[in-house]
């Protein structure tokens, strides 16, 4: 599935939020595994990303369909995507907003990255359709003191 609305919630323990409505397959496939693999596509793979959104995991096999390539994961039954700069296994951690928001809160157990895309060019999903492209690297590491016991 493709999913244009999440967020990083918290550092220490982790957790990402996002919401998948009822009524897409990943959903139900959610609510019955407990656990899913977040993939982090790069800016090349925008319109593959969009067409994935375009159809239903329930009437065809995306991995076959888009040419991409399944990676089996060391914690989660689920799936990552080898195309993607990084893959994210998950597990579910809070179901209490799902029933009001369709949100998930989503613990990661195990994360993986694709060492040969060192600077890659991600985007992000507006809500409307277009896509924001990262731009360069600002660091302001040295400043963040509030939060460093955390990095």
């Amino acid at each position: 599935m493709t999913n244009g609305f999440n967020m990083m919630v918290r550092h220490v323990p982790p957790l990402i939020a996002c919401t998948i409505g009822p009524w897409d397959h990943s959903y139900q496939a959610l609510v019955e595994t407990g656990e899913c693999v977040v993939s982090i596509p790069t800016a090349d793979m925008a319109a593959t990303v969009v067409d994935i959104g375009n159809c239903s995991g329930a009437d065809a096999d995306k991995f076959e369909e888009f040419d991409l390539t399944a990676v089996t994961g060391e914690k989660v039954q689920a799936p990552l995507v080898a195309e993607c700069l990084a893959n994210i296994e998950c597990r579910v951690a809070d179901t209490s907003l799902v029933a009001s928001y369709s949100l998930f809160l989503l613990e990661p157990v195990r994360a993986w990255t694709d060492p040969s895309q060192p600077q890659p060019q991600l985007f992000h999903h507006r809500g409307d359709g277009t896509f924001t492209l990262d731009g360069p690297t600002v660091d302001l590491k040295d400043r963040m003191t509030k939060w460093k016991y955390l990095l």
